[in-house]
């Protein structure tokens, strides 16, 4: 069996819903009217207990005229006699009991002894004295009949209604859904994630439809970021394999063709294959690092930042830059490996600007400055410095591939801090690293009473 659409079961839905509701309201009217039939028969015997003296007065077998239908009323008496006009016709059951006193008169149906359904009302008159009416019922059924034929059809017809709003409902309800139905079915027929479902209102459909498009831009950027990526990574490879190739040829040519190279040039040539080498390494571990998504690294756990800084100063030293260091203790949420690269990286580049006068480090509540004492950075090239793959002009002779200040910018922004770089007051440049954290361990402060 093929299964229905969602329009499909919301519309039947809808439809047994208020179809089951509106049965209910049916049956319960159709009780309430029977019950308001059956007292009005109750108090219309009750009026005409006035007249039960004459009928005590006059009652005889044979009967007599009077208000009262023929043998439709019968006086009780303590002895158990009873006296009726004509013969008794409704059989006399519990309604003994009247003659205790009752305050209240008895109320029940009954059947008279040609099998006609009818309304008993038993009352006590006076001591030891009561009087048993009955009125016929069939103008009762009659109306419970139609009652019951016109609330059938009030529920046909309701039910005939439900089912036209369940279908209008539907329809207006999952018009967004439709909408975004088919954005998705464009998307993934035509890879197209410019595509944009309006939003109106502010309900969960809108809502939804908010967040595909949050999700479809999110997409988009992510796919024009990992072609940058592409294309930027093809055009820094470009430049260290045609040289590689180019030595590797010239070493090639050498051999095939006997004249071999001067010792001091082949030297040259495969210190810069190394030097090439080694620049590529570099190059490939960056685009591995930018690479790797936001989720794609080990759990955040507490680190002592201080101690991560004085481990990337350590292998700076090794590097043969001259650091000098203030570091005050921070411990904060992070990745320690991607935070130390960061640091390194900071501290490399402020090396690269100014091998002679050394490179500062301070670590003060949370905040890691790195200055260098170089020429600094123009004005215009500062917004620019965290992009991939940028250099600044004054720096396109020295080493490096332009994504060292770019793996700082995100492992800072995994670790939730910020970063930024500016040049310092009587010259050179100055990194500003910012990270959420406290003084002290947090795993120290909770054993402490």
């Amino acid at each position: 069996m093929r299964p229905r659409s969602l329009r499909a079961r919301l519309t039947l839905l809808v439809t047994a819903a208020v179809s089951l509701a509106v049965a209910l309201c049916a049956v319960m009217s159709w009780f309430i009217i029977q019950m308001l039939v059956v007292a009005q028969v109750d108090q219309s015997i009750l009026e005409s207990q006035g007249d039960a003296k004459y009928l005590i007065d006059t009652c005889r077998p044979t009967g007599t005229r009077g208000p009262f239908f023929e043998g439709m009323a019968t006086v009780l008496y303590p002895d158990g006699s009873t006296c009726s006009l004509g013969p008794p016709i409704v059989p006399v059951q519990d309604d003994l009991r009247a003659l205790d006193h009752l305050p209240e008169p008895l109320y029940r149906n009954g059947v008279t002894r040609d099998g006609k359904q009818v309304r008993v009302v038993t009352v006590n008159l006076q001591p030891g004295m009561a009087v048993l009416e009955a009125r016929p019922l069939w103008h009762v059924q009659r109306t419970m009949r139609y009652a019951a034929f016109g609330l059938g059809g009030i529920s046909v017809l309701g039910a005939l209604g439900a089912a036209m709003a369940g279908l209008a409902v539907s329809r207006t309800a999952l018009r967004p859904v439709g909408e975004l139905t088919r954005a998705v079915e464009h998307i993934a027929q035509t890879e197209d994630l410019d595509t944009r479902i309006p939003v109106r209102g502010t309900d969960e459909i809108a809502r939804l439809s908010s967040s595909f498009n949050a999700m479809t831009a999110a997409l988009a950027g992510s796919r024009e970021r990992q072609k940058q990526l592409v294309a930027d990574a093809g055009h820094e490879l470009r430049t260290p394999l045609t040289t590689l190739r180019t030595n590797i040829d010239l070493l090639l040519r050498s051999e095939q063709t006997g004249r071999s190279l001067d010792p001091e040039a082949k030297q040259r040539l495969l210190v810069n294959v190394k030097a090439q080498f080694a620049e590529l390494s570099t190059l490939v571990a960056d685009l591995l690092q930018l690479a790797r998504g936001d989720h794609d690294h080990e759990p955040h756990v507490e680190v002592a930042f201080h101690e991560v800084v004085t481990a990337a100063v350590e292998r700076a030293r090794l590097r043969g830059a001259q650091v000098v260091t203030d570091l005050q203790p921070w411990y904060v949420v992070g990745n320690a490996a991607s935070l130390e690269r960061a640091v390194i990286n900071l501290i490399d580049n402020a090396a690269k600007f100014s091998p002679d006068s050394g490179v500062e480090v301070s670590l003060q509540h949370g905040r890691l400055t790195v200055r260098d004492h170089g020429p600094g950075l123009p004005e215009e090239e500062l917004p620019h410095v965290f992009e991939r793959f940028w250099r600044s002009p004054s720096a396109r002779g020295l080493p490096g591939s332009g994504l060292g200040l770019a793996i700082v910018a995100q492992a800072v922004a995994e670790a939730g801090g910020r970063v930024s770089l500016a040049n310092a007051p009587g010259g050179g440049a100055v990194a500003t690293l910012d990270l959420p954290g406290t003084l002290i361990r947090h795993s120290e402060s909770d054993k402490s009473p």
